[in-house]
């Protein structure tokens, strides 16, 4: 596991982990729209989570879907932690409000979490 500074030390990081705590399951497109932000800046910072052990990716189809990894208790906690202060409420909010208004969210065709 990529040390935890690391990984926690860039703020979209820290906001992709919250919203897939909150999500359960995002794809790329999701975490671009509710992120607001630009896909290969997305893609870049999954993989970097992903090479880290922090996060799964499943493909689906043409869609790549990510969730939070199985991690060891006290990382478990600093992540559930990013929910509760670690990324700004006001922040999280407005991504979680972006998100519910994505018209393009893919349809999953195994365990649907949205």
């Amino acid at each position: 596991m990529e040390p935890i500074f690391d990984v926690l030390s860039d703020a979209t990081r820290r906001h992709m982990l919250a919203l897939l705590i909150t999500e359960t399951e995002l794809c790329v497109c999701e975490l671009v729209a509710a992120l607001d932000d630009i896909q290969p800046k997305v893609s870049r910072h999954l993989a970097v989570l992903r090479d880290a052990g922090w996060v799964n990716a499943r493909r689906e189809g043409t869609w790549m879907f990510y969730s939070l990894a199985a991690l060891p208790a006290w990382a478990k906690s600093v992540a559930d932690a990013l929910t509760q202060g670690g990324v700004p409420a006001v922040e999280l909010n407005k991504s979680q409000k972006r998100l519910a208004h994505f018209a393009g969210r893919p349809v999953r065709a195994i365990g649907d979490t949205t």
